[in-house]
């Protein structure tokens, strides 16, 4: 099997406020949030390649920033992305179809590019599940209770806690099954996906649940900048 690490950063971080540039180039410690995400696969053995799908306006910049923390190296390629996550993902699996060549045993893993404390382990795990699956995803169980409203005004319902997670990244997939299911959908559903993984789970295609960690945070809001900040500094 072929691995390869797609890190999604082509989101311009909306919910961070006016900071002036997308959320993933912000400062975190001493170097960029993005920075610390791909050195984490960058330094890991198992990928043929690192992908950095940005907003093509940002490709150069972060070919720059990158060759100062990763280095000069062909295994680390920066290329746009797509409009939506999706479009992302996809534009990934084309690059490696049209640049590597890719068949039914090549496998992605894809993680968002503001979790910059992904650990070893959840990506080893990541790509054992890939041996017998066809999609995985990294969760958190639910500490919290879930409450559930159709309206936003009143309870609907409130599902068991112990069948509840949070989805977080890396969520990997065989790359030439996730873009067949894709392309299968309707337009209405594709605007509709919260996640690659839904894709599967319309089709009723079993995904396995990747342990997750606590401290693999997503950097979305100030005060995530500020916790991120903060575990740096341990």
């Amino acid at each position: 099997m072929k691995y390869y690490a797609v890190i999604l950063a082509g989101g311009v971080g909306k919910r961070m406020g006016n900071v002036g540039k997308p959320k993933q180039y912000l400062q975190l410690g001493s170097k960029p949030i993005i920075a610390h995400t791909v050195e984490k696969f960058a330094i890991h053995p198992g990928f043929e390649r690192v992908l950095v799908l940005t907003p093509a306006e940002w490709v150069e910049n972060t070919k720059d920033m990158l060759r100062k923390s990763v280095g000069e190296s062909d295994h680390v390629v920066v290329t746009a992305g797509g409009e939506q996550r999706n479009d992302t993902v996809m534009a990934a699996i084309d690059w490696i179809e049209q640049n590597d060549g890719i068949d039914e045993e090549t496998v992605i893993v894809t993680h968002d590019a503001v979790r910059p404390f992904i650990s070893e382990r959840i990506i080893e795990d990541n790509i054992a599940a890939m041996k017998d699956y066809d999609a995985c995803d990294t969760v958190v169980p639910s500490a919290d209770t879930i409450v559930v409203s159709n309206d936003g005004d009143e309870i609907t319902t409130i599902p068991d806690r112990k069948t509840m997670f949070r989805g977080q990244t890396p969520q990997s997939f065989k790359a030439l099954k996730l873009r067949e299911l894709y392309n299968s959908l309707s337009q209405k559903d594709k605007e509709w996906l919260p996640d690659a993984c839904s894709i599967f789970t319309m089709r009723d295609i079993p995904v396995k649940l990747v342990a997750g960690e606590e401290e693999n945070i997503k950097v979305t809001y100030p005060a995530d900048l500020r916790m991120a900040q903060a575990l740096i500094a341990e």
